[in-house]
């Protein structure tokens, strides 16, 4: 029988579905090397970004009777695994690029909303008993010009959400030009930063080419420039962000992720132009069950040649 590791990323019901389909599934938590022993006896992993699948797990793992085949991060960043590791001692890597789509794509956007109108300090300063009424004016977002980087799903949804609230989308992506997404202008790295009033990012981490966003960056913007990121923290160099903050070359920023989580850097956190939310852009309960789907059906693909589990 096919046994899965569940330490995080499923919710209840699809992890009963698994066991109807015939899976032995241990629905429990571990990390470290405790991980790594328990995954001597299972086929598959499941994960959320809290594990973090090293080198020396994969090995404690592999000792003795090699089991373990596969890994899904539930979720779309591989970052918390060696995945070229993994894959060289033959355990496949997946994850579930699609179920979050829509969820990070509404933060965005409401993020876009909030620091443009002074929303996240307007409430923090009323709880303290402060009426800032005429210090707090904003912009409307109506016509202003929306730059995105990175123009996969995510990048895709983002767009068409903000063009019905009436933005003007810019966008680059690595590969180029997308087919059917003509209403948006493709421009290069340089003029999207040049020419964005709001500026979010969609892509991947590469810790080989390391930030995407410094000091070169942020001079290119414009002044007044609203920032986003709901990708990864370490896309962005957190000191060279807040040196932009205190200039004045950025007028607001929202994130969602940091370069060390959940160890994030208080400074950048508390100044008071900056809206931060704990990594919650996949956090509905719809994304989070499209998430539990998405895991069972890569797990039922997997093993569908196993002769025991009832498919």
């Amino acid at each position: 029988m096919c046994r899965i590791l569940v330490a995080d990323g499923m919710n209840k019901e699809q992890i009963e579905n698994l066991k109807e389909l015939g899976f032995d599934v241990i629905d429990e938590y571990y990390d470290g090397e405790e991980l790594g022993l328990m995954c001597q006896d299972v086929d598959a992993l499941v994960i959320r970004s809290k594990n973090k699948i090293t080198k020396e797990i994969i090995d404690k793992a592999l000792e003795g009777n090699a089991r373990l085949k596969l890994i899904i991060r539930s979720g779309v960043g591989l970052d918390n695994i060696d995945v070229k590791y993994a894959t060289q001692k033959g355990i496949k890597v997946m994850n579930t690029p699609c179920a979050s789509t829509r969820s990070v794509a509404e933060l965005t956007i409401g993020q876009i909303i909030t620091i443009a109108r002074f929303v996240n300090i307007a409430n923090v300063t009323m709880r303290d008993g402060e009426w800032n009424k005429k210090q707090y004016i904003g912009t409307e977002i109506f016509g202003k010009t929306l730059g995105i980087i990175g123009f996969g799903r995510i990048g895709k949804e983002v767009a068409r959400l903000a063009t019905a609230l009436g933005m003007k989308v810019i966008y680059y992506d690595i590969l180029g030009k997308m087919e059917g997404c003509q209403k948006y202008k493709f421009c290069s790295f340089e003029e999207v930063l040049k020419n964005a009033d709001f500026l979010t990012i969609h892509i991947p981490y590469d810790p080989e080419k390391g930030y995407l966003i410094t000091k070169k960056e942020f001079d290119l913007m414009k002044k007044g420039v609203y920032f986003i990121n709901n990708a990864r923290g370490a896309l962005v160099c957190e000191r060279d962000l807040i040196d932009a903050l205190d200039e004045g070359k950025i007028e607001a920023v929202a994130m969602d992720v940091y370069e060390n989580e959940p160890n994030v850097n208080l400074e950048l956190v508390n100044h008071p132009m900056v809206s931060p939310t704990p990594h919650i852009g996949a956090s509905t309960v719809e994304a989070q069950d499209r998430i539990s789907k998405e895991i069972v059906e890569l797990l039922v693909e997997y093993f569908q040649d196993d002769e025991k589990i009832a498919l």
